[in-house]
């Protein structure tokens, strides 16, 4: 069994932070990899990419901080980066919904997605990836 309290992941996620800083605005952290699923820390505090995951969902539960989710619509300036991976510059024409700590947020397979961070905004989220196809 693997558990990981909230305060535990806020302090392993501080080093992610400089890391951020140096890769362009977001930096992670595998925790661990299942059969049929990861764990993942996140940090952000630059807009994400536009992506589609062909056959894994994305899990997001917000631990601090504020992001915009944008679902659905378009990927602008799509291309194919891993097999069953598209990545693009945004998601135009999709759904907004803001995330704050203590949100979570369920991204099913093959829905266009991207995380915006505002200017001076950062949040801080654990990532489940999980295999749906």
């Amino acid at each position: 069994m693997d558990h990981w309290s909230p305060s535990a992941l806020l302090e392993r996620a501080k080093p992610l932070h400089a890391l951020a800083e140096q890769k362009g605005g977001s930096a992670g952290e595998t925790l661990r990899k299942f059969p049929r699923h990861s764990a993942i820390l996140s940090f952000r505090c630059a807009d994400g990419e536009a992506e589609i995951h062909e056959s894994f969902a994305d899990v997001f539960v917000v631990l601090d901080g504020h992001t915009t989710l944008v679902t659905g619509g378009a990927i602008v300036g799509s291309a194919i980066t891993a097999p069953g991976e598209i990545r693009g510059t945004a998601v135009e024409g999709g759904a907004r919904q803001e995330l704050r700590a203590g949100d979570l947020a369920h991204v099913p397979a093959g829905l266009s997605h991207q995380m915006l961070v505002a200017q001076g905004e950062t949040v801080t989220c654990m990532v489940m990836k999980v295999q749906e196809n």
